[in-house]
């Protein structure tokens, strides 16, 4: 369910955000059931942030303050 959140789509990024209680979702009408695309094979993450080397820990840190995020 928490993967579709995590969907390069805004449409299903904005979605399934209590991957915990996921009866939030429901009632604020945030739940979505499927990505459009296989959800194991679906391309994830923010557009910006996708090249090799993103994913380490000095560079998510500072993620939240670069501009366009």
């Amino acid at each position: 369910m928490h993967r579709v959140h995590q969907s390069i789509r805004p449409e299903e990024t904005n979605s399934n955000y209590g991957f915990s209680f996921p009866w939030w979702d429901r009632l604020f009408g945030t739940y979505m059931a499927k990505p459009k695309e296989d959800a194991q094979t679906m391309p994830i993450g923010i557009e910006l942030f996708r090249q090799e080397g993103d994913s380490n820990l000095p560079k998510m840190l500072i993620q939240p303050f670069i501009s366009g995020h």
